[in-house]
């Protein structure tokens, strides 16, 4: 039989009742906690700087609805009509949140030890299978590392076009490394993302010339 907890957690705001939210807020810390335990036993070398990024990657909204998907929550969630009628159940967000606060509900009813046992289980693939840590570095700052190492000027940046309404705009990019004749252009909804995508594409030739 469900518990309260259970229904609660897997019951979206958007429905009648009380909804998962607060047990997503517990559910995000405890899985904090415990990836993070987990991933300084592993690597008992690793720097600050790396364990941040690896926690990063494993703790977002992507790998969350990701493993949630895995499990079927999708299939047990309790929606509103209007997100029925959407695909809620298929939502990046809703998922992520839905498993979070069915951590924060083992958590609470079966305590550290089997919340512990649940993420260490569901984590098991991503865990045995953790990025280096220079696939984590962002592009510009690959980029940025490798120029130097290397004795050349730091690339730079140029925000050279914004497109669309406010709320939706366009930011096109350009990254330049003169010393190589390498110029490229990033696009994006962030003039971050922009300047990623352009400093990833800059890298790529930039290897090319070594």
């Amino acid at each position: 039989m469900a518990t309260d907890n259970f229904v609660r957690a897997i019951t979206h705001r958007s429905a009648d009742g009380k909804h998962n939210e607060r047990l997503e807020f517990l559910g995000d810390s405890v899985l904090g906690l415990i990836i993070t335990t987990e991933l300084y036993r592993r690597i008992p070398r690793a720097s600050e700087g790396y364990l941040s990024r690896l926690r990063a990657s494993l703790v977002n909204e992507n790998a969350l609805a990701i493993l949630s998907a895995g499990m079927g929550l999708g299939d047990f969630l309790r929606l509103g009509q209007g997100e029925l009628k959407s695909g809620g159940f298929r939502r990046k967000s809703i998922l992520a949140d839905a498993l979070e606060a069915l951590i924060g509900c083992i958590y609470l009813e079966q305590g550290i030890t089997e919340a512990e046992r649940f993420v260490l289980h569901i984590y098991q693939e991503m865990l045995n299978q953790l990025p280096t840590e220079d696939d984590l570095k962002d592009p510009k700052s690959r980029l940025q590392e490798f120029l130097q190492s290397r004795g050349y000027d730091l690339p730079s940046y140029q925000l050279t076009q914004v497109e669309g309404e406010a709320h939706r705009q366009t930011f096109t990019a350009e990254c330049k490394v003169p010393a190589l004749n390498i110029c490229t252009i990033g696009i994006s909804g962030s003039r971050r993302k922009a300047e990623q995508d352009a400093a990833a594409k800059a890298f790529e030739q930039v290897m090319n010339h070594v």
